[in-house]
């Protein structure tokens, strides 16, 4: 909300009344319902609700759909309501025993970062009944302990590797020439008996290394080797790219009127880079409370409507990455506010070693 603009304390009661009836029922309020809170307060009658109404409309916070329609709240007025829970994260979290429990419950047997983020997106989705978002800033370095390929179709292989932690990372490689089953079982007994224990970055650099160095010792092994490799069979869930997770897109659907638009904006969120943009250009992983934002149109236009609630993630005094919901304007705001708190602080709880 604009510095400048001011509402009187009885403006106040009246638009945090149409906020909530909002976010409830997705309907344009009416003045009886907004009298029906007040009901035992002097001077709240249907009438004064109603002049309350044109003044708050006059303030660009409150709009009318059609002449006999109830109002609804503007993005403007959805910013002020937010700033009034004054960040709630900055206060004791108000999240009940009950959805803590729940929460914790969900994340049971989470032992990496990797784990814990994407476990984070598909509870914030359940949670919130928005967009469930989490991306890594963190590497996470894995070690080999195991590697093994079987070969699926041809030019098809499935690479499956295991790290000392005990993290199984599996992907399909297509491959430009086909491999059989003995050149594979000699690549994973190549790798097996040369870099068991090694970081899996490190293997990388040296493969690239021997490739040009013992070209012609090793010429057959090696170049199928560089053909699995470069088709990702090496690469680390967690590298130099953020990892980013997403769950519950199809919760906007019944938030949104306007299928031309959430065509957009669903195509939009496909884009995981995108996904990224949005994120760092709203959520500072130095930030420590909750951050809110009503309104993302600047960074994406097709996201005018909804709101971002997101927070950093921390292992210690180390960045693991960015926790958040995207949903509609309409979301339960104090409650989603706490849950991303809670979870993104139960990151240290999990993940730090014990002392």
């Amino acid at each position: 909300m604009a510095p400048e603009t001011r509402i009187s304390p009885r403006e106040r009661l009246v638009l945090n009344s149409i906020v909530e009836h909002y976010i409830e029922t997705g309907e344009p309020v009416s003045s009886q319902s907004v009298a029906r809170d007040f009901a035992s307060r002097n001077g709240m009658s249907a009438a004064t609700i109603r002049n309350v109404m044109v003044a708050l409309a006059e303030s660009g916070l409150v709009e009318q759909p059609h002449t006999s329609a109830g109002r609804i709240p503007t993005p403007r007025a959805f910013r002020f309501y937010v700033e009034q829970l004054g960040l709630a994260a900055q206060r004791p979290l108000e999240l009940s025993t009950e959805r803590r429990a729940e929460i914790d419950e969900n994340f049971s047997g989470i032992h990496t970062s990797q784990q814990f983020l994407e476990r984070t997106s598909h509870v914030l989705a359940l949670l919130s009944s928005g967009v469930g978002i989490a991306f890594s800033t963190m590497k996470e370095t894995h070690v080999l302990e195991h590697i093994h390929f079987s070969r699926l179709a041809p030019n098809r292989v499935l690479a499956v590797v295991v790290t000392l932690a005990g993290v199984v990372l599996d992907r399909m490689l297509l491959l430009d020439k086909d491999l059989g089953s003995s050149d594979l079982e000699i690549c994973s007994r190549y790798l097996n008996e040369n870099f068991h224990g090694w970081p899996i970055d490190s293997i990388r650099a040296e493969v690239n290394q021997r490739l040009e160095a013992e070209r012609s010792e090793y010429d057959r092994i090696l170049s199928s080797l560089k053909e699995l490799q470069a088709k990702g069979a090496l690469d680390d869930a967690s590298g130099a790219s953020p990892e980013i997770y997403v769950e519950g897109v199809g919760n906007l659907l019944s938030h949104e009127e306007d299928r031309e638009r959430l065509r957009v904006m669903l195509s939009a969120l496909e884009t995981k880079q995108r996904l990224i943009d949005l994120l760092t250009a709203y959520l500072d992983a130095r930030q420590k409370h909750v951050r809110v934002i009503v309104g993302l149109e600047d960074a994406m236009p097709e996201m005018g409507n909804l709101v971002l609630i997101g927070a950093p993630a921390r292992m210690g005094d180390e960045s693991l990455g960015t926790v958040a919901v995207l949903g509609p304007t309409r979301i339960h705001y104090q409650e989603t506010i706490n849950a991303v708190s809670y979870i993104a602080q139960l990151s240290t709880r999990l993940l730090q070693p014990p002392q």
